[in-house]
């Protein structure tokens, strides 16, 4: 699958009437490497906008047992990896300067995952678009103090920042006209 690098987004009359293979296809992954989300909300059309489809979407996360949102969470690769990831996270990465790490920052970032990973057992989750490595290296320190639930709650939250971020690259946001 390529990025989500497209042309032209899809309006939603055009999501509502793809196949469900196709949906899953195009839309899944919003969720990294779980097309799981797409496929139980592709009962729910006709969705009556993008925001309409996200909010279904992730109600199919909420309503997930325990175990399959952990997958979700462990779908997700480091941050500041240098090991291959999907296409939209290496861009999203890249915007954010995890790309150009010295092997100083390198080390700092592979101990906090290594870290945040062992508290957890599901790697450190964060939406950063609009942040900075030094943001980034900031929440990491701050959430590894968190309970295991209340890092759970937080990582879905962001994994909700993240696949908004990327439907609204996909899908025409807002209602039809």
């Amino acid at each position: 699958m390529m990025g989500m690098a497209v042309s032209t987004k899809l309006s939603i009359d055009e999501v509502n009437m793809l196949e469900k293979e196709d949906f899953v296809t195009k839309i899944g992954p919003i969720f990294e490497h779980s097309p799981w989300v797409a496929e139980r909300a592709w009962a729910h059309r006709p969705f009556t906008s993008a925001e309409n489809m996200y909010e279904c979407m992730l109600e199919k996360v909420y309503e997930a047992d325990k175990r399959l949102q952990l997958a979700l969470l462990r779908a997700h690769p480091d941050l500041g990896t240098r090991l291959e990831i999907s296409e939209t996270s290496q861009s999203e990465q890249q915007r954010a300067g995890l790309s150009q790490l010295t092997e100083e920052e390198f080390a700092v970032f592979a101990e906090l995952n290594k870290c945040y990973v062992d508290t957890f057992r599901f790697p450190f989750i964060m939406a950063v678009r609009g942040q900075t490595k030094n943001s980034i290296k900031e929440q990491m320190r701050k959430r590894l103090v968190n309970d295991e639930e209340q890092e759970r709650k937080t990582a879905l939250r962001e994994v909700a920042k993240i696949a908004k971020f990327r439907l609204a690259d996909l899908v025409v946001m807002g209602s039809r006209s």
